[in-house]
């Protein structure tokens, strides 16, 4: 298994060779560099601690500057821990680019969820607005009967959908389609939506439910040849 920090930058499409079109992710992916390994024997488990997107050491505590500085590498925005065999070798000080990952892979993406702060259950469940007609009693967007049919009327059963705080929450997507990777320019495309509003923190790892296997992705259409 192998993961990787990056940054949801929006959405775009792109053509295949045949001119079939993809819409696609862009996630900007810098090189997540190690700042701490941690080991079985002291921690418990084998994780690499990373530092991602540099920031002006002034912007910092005490204790997270003397993180940077044990570690000799500049400072970093966010901290992170990542799992997996095939970045595990890499030593302090070295980094992780988005060529762990290849066009055709199948990932996951772990993101947060846009906050839609308090919402009512039309906005945050899809329920039906109630009657709008002359002399309609019932407020047109307010929870409908709470009743349980005659079963533990006593109270209102656990999971009832109700108003209440919506978003924003840790969500991952299973098998998605890696369309192109270029560590160069230091961005992945994936295909389809991820998690999260533009410019959030995401994570890309290894497909955890792998039943699908790999997906053939047809080669790109270079965009600035496109139309001759």
């Amino acid at each position: 298994m192998k993961s990787i920090i990056g940054r949801k930058m929006g959405m775009t499409e792109v053509f295949a060779a045949d001119g079939t079109m993809y819409p696609v992710t862009v996630i900007e992916v810098l090189p997540n560099v190690v700042v701490a390994k941690k080991t079985k024997e002291k921690d418990g488990y084998e994780a690499l601690q990373i530092g991602y997107e540099d920031i002006k050491e002034s912007r910092l505590n005490k204790p997270e500057k003397g993180i940077y500085a044990k570690a000799g590498v500049s400072a970093k925005e966010n901290l992170f821990e990542l799992k997996g065999d095939e970045i595990y070798s890499k030593n302090v000080g070295e980094s992780v680019d988005c060529s762990i990952f290849a066009a055709g892979e199948v990932i996951d993406v772990i993101g947060t969820t846009k906050g839609h702060g308090y919402s009512g259950v039309i906005k945050r469940w899809g329920q039906h607005i109630g009657p709008k007609g002359h002399g309609a009693g019932f407020p047109h967007r307010e929870v409908g009967s709470l009743a349980n049919n005659g079963r533990d009327n006593n109270r209102v059963l656990p999971g009832k959908h109700m108003p209440g705080h919506w978003g924003p929450e840790q969500c991952t997507i299973h098998n998605i389609t890696v369309v192109e990777v270029n560590a160069e320019k230091g961005y992945v495309l994936v295909k389809g939506g991820v998690p999260g509003p533009k410019k959030s923190i995401v994570m890309l790892r290894s497909a955890a439910l792998t039943q699908f296997g790999k997906t053939t992705v047809k080669p790109l259409v270079d965009q600035s040849k496109k139309g001759e």
